[in-house]
């Protein structure tokens, strides 16, 4: 059974709105309560959030409901989603939950959950959750906020991680005499990045560490990199690190201004974990988004690239999988299964930079080799998730697509797991080409879908008109 409440990254939607209004966060904190008891009897649990407005009332619902199960709380404040990662998993927390919605504005928020090991809930695990919350729900329980103090040790603690392996043989990377431009997208990481980045002995200048509570993602950070260009360009940095509202994202930006996603790290990082003797098995683990090019400059190094649904999730659970130690995503997710259980945006920074110093090379060089495939990626707007299989104009699209690419490109369409979004995604050889089907595909899924909703709300009158397609 489908599930309502969890998508690819936990629960997701408008802050107030279902399923992220009061009643159903206090829903969630309960249930999450019951399960926490039920693995350890003196159970605490970890909240952190981003900076968005609504993050403080999320967290004194979700603390209301947990303390009604008599289970305790700490709270982080603003943290991002793999500094709760590492701390659920370094100290004694039952579980840790994270109120963040990315790289969403910030009228949205979420709600992410790691158990004791430091992983995302699994979906059997989700399902479970929301069948409870949802029968809770239903009674329509009086809801009970509990005030929460940040403990500014937690947020430390972090950080000091993260210059160990900084310091540490794997990275091994001081960054004296590197100027840097960095983007915390206002949000969770405006002040640990810099904090970061400056005591390990870098030049540092920052753009969006400013947030407000309404400036997050808002034209800065990982999704909106060219004013992060332009001024890498103008002033000479070497480099420009953009992150995502709670910063297990990143991207970064060359002093030419080329964009290093996360396709590119992950060719960058293995080369230099491998180089270092730090990556024993030659499997590079990445999503069904990853470029046609990356998977080509990465067999003729002789790795192999396996690759799983969008999502973090997915991505470790594959590396656990195969024993791999390095995987990731294009959107700038990047797992160092060594180090972290989730994508971390500032540890991916800090893998990247080690590449450049051990290798004296720039990152222009160390991707000179990598021939990025054509993509083209078509957002359509749905108000409803129907089965693709059933979709039956789509499918014979797809394979007339598929047939005329051959093995020299790539055909994808998917649902959004957090947004109300099919995602057309093509790829290949030439640029006309992918343009073409990309655009011809979605606007079949487009009518399609369409016709199929009109078809529900007028059955009889629907049943007499033939299905016309652009």
């Amino acid at each position: 059974m489908a599930k309502q409440l969890f998508g690819t990254d936990g629960i997701r939607g408008k802050a107030g709105e279902y399923p992220l209004d009061p009643r159903t966060i206090y829903c969630f904190g309960v249930t999450l309560g019951e399960w926490a008891r039920e693995h350890g009897p003196d159970a605490e649990v970890l909240i952190g959030m981003d900076t968005r407005e609504s993050g403080t009332w999320i967290a004194e619902c979700v603390a209301g409901g947990l303390k009604s199960q008599g289970v305790k709380v700490r709270f982080a404040g603003v943290i991002t989603t793999p500094g709760i990662a590492f701390l659920t998993r370094t100290q004694p927390f039952i579980a840790g939950v994270m109120i963040s919605a990315s790289h969403n504005p910030f009228q949205d928020n979420g709600l992410k959950v790691f158990d004791h090991s430091g992983l995302k809930l699994p979906d059997d695990q989700e399902h479970w959750l929301e069948e409870d919350i949802l029968a809770l729900l239903a009674r329509e329980p009086a809801i009970e906020r509990a005030t929460v103090a940040v403990d500014p040790s937690l947020d430390a603690e972090y950080l000091n991680y993260l210059l160990t392996i900084a310091t540490g043989p794997v990275a091994k990377t001081p960054l004296a005499g590197r100027k840097l431009l960095v983007d915390c997208a206002n949000g969770a990481a405006s002040e640990l990045a810099p904090d970061l980045f400056r005591r390990l002995g870098a030049e540092v200048t920052t753009l969006a560490t400013s947030p407000d509570g309404r400036n997050i993602n808002a034209g800065v950070g990982a999704l909106y990199v060219e004013k992060l260009r332009e001024q890498v360009i103008a002033g000479g940095f070497d480099a420009g690190i953009a992150f995502d509202g709670d910063a297990d994202r990143v991207m970064i930006v060359s002093p030419t201004g080329k964009i290093i996603d996360g396709d590119h790290m992950l060719l960058i990082c293995a080369r230099h974990l491998r180089r270092g003797g730090h990556l024993p098995t030659a499997t590079i683990v990445a999503t069904v988004m990853s470029n046609l090019g990356l998977e080509r400059v990465l067999l003729r190094d002789g790795f192999e690239m396996p690759r799983t649904p969008v999502g973090d999730k997915y991505v470790l659970e594959e590396m656990i999988r195969r024993d791999a130690l390095l995987g990731g995503e294009q959107s700038g997710h990047v797992i160092f299964r060594e180090f972290a259980t989730t994508g971390d945006g500032m540890l991916t920074a800090l893998q990247v930079l080690a590449a450049m110093q051990h290798s004296g090379q720039s990152l222009d060089e160390l991707t000179a080799d990598f021939v990025i495939y054509p993509q083209l990626l078509v957002n359509v707007a749905v108000r409803a998730k129907r089965p693709l299989n059933e979709l039956v104009d789509v499918q014979a699209e797809i394979a007339a697509a598929e047939a005329a690419f051959g093995d020299r490109g790539r055909v994808l369409v998917r649902f959004s797991g957090t947004e109300l979004l099919a995602r057309v995604m093509v790829e290949g050889e030439n640029q006309a080409d992918v343009e073409h089907w990309a655009h011809r595909i979605a606007d079949i899924l487009r009518n399609e879908l369409a016709n199929l909703a009109s078809q529900l709300a007028h059955p009889v009158v629907a049943a007499a008109q033939p299905v016309a397609l652009n």
